[in-house]
């Protein structure tokens, strides 16, 4: 357990800080100066440890901690629960050979399966002294493993496939993706300006489709033409969704509000639309 976390003044002035709930810019304090947290800016976080220490309810945590999610301000793997706070390092870059180690350390603690780890090593790997392991064979089929190397060392990668350490730059088509909510869902508000958060967004939702696995254990999507058809088929199926698509009456909370774009990218809106339609996506 760390005795302290820093936090820079600029928080409270931060454009992204202040776009944030009250909730939002409390878990974010919380994820930068709480007991679990590391030099590494990456720790293991169950839901459990975040309810206890705030005291919040685990739906207050759970939607609280999507809230930053979507703005990128942090990364969680939800099947090891492992969270990386986005710019730990570039706030608080190791100062010393030691320091470097003791990061190198606490990251080789980091199961293989988290999600946003290869991602993290393609960033900062090369500067920790951190080497890259290579994928495995997506397919059982192929004779020899197929190597996909993740840090930045000019290995050529299997066509048609994506780096996870390059998920949510260049690669992400959001452009495209905007494109098909409009052509499949016309009928909810349309996308008329962009915004950073907006993109962030975006990216990490692809992120997920693209390092995320189906109950059955295979990847939703390995290519981009993949990770695009399986938003097709998301926006198809809110359209499936009476609620999502306003006929059926609202009260309460819910009276004036309306599905659209943003909510759709929330992990919120997503457990709505996955969880409640009869296909898996």
């Amino acid at each position: 357990m760390r005795d302290y976390g820093k936090v820079h003044t600029s928080f409270w002035t931060s454009a992204d800080m202040r776009e944030l709930s009250e909730d939002g810019r409390t878990m974010a304090i919380y994820l930068l100066t709480c007991p679990h947290g590391t030099i590494a800016g990456v720790f293991r976080l169950p839901d459990g440890y975040a309810s206890e220490d705030l005291k919040w309810e685990s739906e207050r945590v759970k939607s609280t901690l999507s809230e930053l999610l979507v703005k990128g301000f942090a990364s969680r793997c939800e099947q090891t629960k492992w969270v990386c706070v986005t710019k730990h390092l570039d706030w608080n870059p190791p100062e010393n050979p030691n320091q470097k180690k003791a990061v190198a350390k606490i990251i080789s603690q980091v199961p293989d399966s988290c999600d946003w780890k290869a991602g993290f090593i393609g960033k900062y790997g090369a500067e920790l002294g951190i080497e890259a392991k290579p994928l495995p064979n997506p397919s059982a089929t192929l004779p020899e493993p197929v190597t996909v190397t993740v840090a930045v060392t000019g290995t050529v990668e299997p066509k048609g496939s994506l780096s996870p350490a390059k998920l949510t730059t260049s690669n992400c088509p959001t452009e495209k993706i905007i494109e098909i909510y409009h052509d499949v869902l016309p009928e909810l508000p349309a996308v008329r300006i962009k915004t950073a958060g907006r993109d962030r967004a975006v990216k990490a939702r692809w992120q997920w489709v693209l390092t995320s696995k189906k109950p059955d254990g295979t990847r939703r999507a390995e290519t981009t033409d993949a990770g695009l058809e399986w938003f097709k088929n998301y926006f198809t199926r809110t359209r499936d969704n009476e609620f999502l698509m306003g006929q059926t009456p609202r009260t309460g909370d819910h009276k004036n509000w309306q599905c659209d774009f943003d909510f759709l990218l929330t992990e919120k809106g997503m457990k709505h639309v996955i969880e409640k339609t009869r296909e898996t996506a």
